[in-house]
């Protein structure tokens, strides 16, 4: 990993945005599907408009084409089946992932409230989408508790059907997830056209509210183009750390941090920052040594290039380029995490301390893995019960109360030339 200083990366971690390489090799394969040169927006619109006209008919001719297999529900039978198949271990890990992650999100507060006085009632109703779709990415690295991590919360938030999409063939350790949290349905679909299928309906598969959940670059741009016709969670980029370490940080677990990260994609960003120069090189000396046996180490060397070191001159300048960066994950791996804490504004979430290591957040410590990336943290936080729920406003004012606001609403609406607007207004107030 290169070490930069932080005035090389203020710059570049100020103005990052949400962008995708596009490779030859994808140009390729994207000229071979569809018969002629299209940009990846151009064949995720051309997939959804198909999908949306022509239903299951698109909907199968798209799967048979990119995933080789035409789309199928997987039956709950099946899941169950796989759950009582997994190995005992893993059966219990997912049993305690999904009890810890159900019990950090029922604390969170879900009610509305009614506010009553002499001007009548204005309320606050809050209500759970009916129905969610859940995009769980497959390829090689299947993402087992992305099931638990996105159903959970929408069913501590009272969602009335989750329907689960993953690429054909699914991993059957995603049917034993599925099985625990107790999701509704599952097709074996991915890429754009199940995003299609998903936000416009076909005949087999319903059409949701809202689609959450990570995916590759097709998924993404699919989950921006129904954007509008459904709700979305946010759109994914490459998953990303930032670490900040002092020199009570133990080189070993920085360096077994930024791998766990790395592993992940080759587009991943770990990121380390501290005012230590020597705890920096004692960090690339470990890397090298873990990379040796790790077994997606090609991966992590390019992840770790995407990345970087960056020394500063202390613990309150790396909190400022952190904040600038506004990573998904951000560690606070330094003797005394709390006194950093208050000064984060931008995070999609934080681990404070090394007992509390970003990995142990992607499974078993409470909160959804789920976050925001490319740099919308600065907006957004984490996936969370409020993702599942919609606020109803209610207003019910006395006779007296609309008389006695009617002038100034009026005087309003006129200053926006909306005459109309004004005369309803003065058509409660009593003479």
């Amino acid at each position: 990993m290169r070490v930069y200083r932080a005035e090389e990366v203020r710059d570049r971690f100020r103005s990052r945005r949400l962008a995708f390489t596009v490779s030859e090799r994808l140009k390729e394969g994207i000229a071979r599907h569809f018969g002629e040169a299209l940009s990846p927006e151009e064949a995720v619109r051309r997939i959804l408009a198909e999908v949306a006209r022509e239903g299951d008919t698109a909907l199968d001719r798209w799967s048979e084409r990119l995933d080789g297999h035409p789309v199928e529900e997987v039956p709950k039978r099946a899941w169950r089946e796989a759950y009582d198949d997994l190995p005992a271990a893993l059966r219990h890990a997912l049993d305690a992932m999904r009890e810890r992650v159900q019990a950090f999100y029922a604390r969170e507060p879900q009610g509305g409230f009614v506010h009553a006085d002499a001007d009548g009632v204005l309320m606050q109703l809050v209500r759970p989408l009916e129905r969610v779709g859940v995009y769980v990415p497959g390829g090689s690295a299947p993402l087992v508790s992305t099931v638990v991590m996105t159903v959970v919360p929408a069913r501590v938030a009272g969602v009335e059907e989750v329907i689960l999409a993953t690429p054909p063939k699914p991993h059957p350790a995603i049917l034993a997830a599925a099985w625990v949290v107790g999701a509704d349905r599952l097709f074996a679909m991915g890429g754009a056209q199940a995003i299609g299928a998903l936000a416009y309906g076909t005949a087999r598969v319903p059409r949701v509210d809202k689609i959450v959940g990570p995916g590759n670059l097709f998924v993404t741009l699919a989950k921006k183009e129904v954007f509008g016709t459904v709700g979305i969670d946010g759109l994914a980029g490459p998953t990303e750390t930032l670490i900040v370490a002092d020199s009570s940080a133990d080189p070993k677990v920085l360096a077994a941090d930024l791998l766990a990260q790395a592993e992940h994609d080759s587009l991943a960003e770990p990121w380390l920052v501290s005012p230590d120069a020597a705890l920096l090189e004692r960090v690339k000396a470990e890397l090298k040594a873990q990379l040796a046996d790790l077994p997606r180490a090609g991966i992590a060397r390019e992840a770790l290039a995407q990345g970087g070191m960056v020394w500063v001159r202390d613990l309150e300048e790396a909190v400022e380029l952190a904040n600038l960066y506004a990573p998904e994950h951000l560690c606070l791996s330094v003797a005394d995490p709390a006194a950093l804490l208050g000064k984060v504004r931008n995070a999609g979430g934080v681990f404070l301390g090394e007992h509390s290591g970003e990995a142990l957040g992607d499974y078993v410590a409470g909160p959804s893995h789920v976050m925001p990336t490319a740099g919308t943290a600065r907006f957004q936080g984490g996936l969370s019960v409020r993702d599942f729920l919609k606020v109803i406003p209610v207003v019910g004012l006395t006779r007296d109360a609309a008389a006695r606001l009617a002038e100034p609403g009026a005087e309003v609406a006129r200053a926006e030339a909306l005459e109309a607007h004004a005369r309803a207004l003065l058509r409660r107030k009593t003479d």
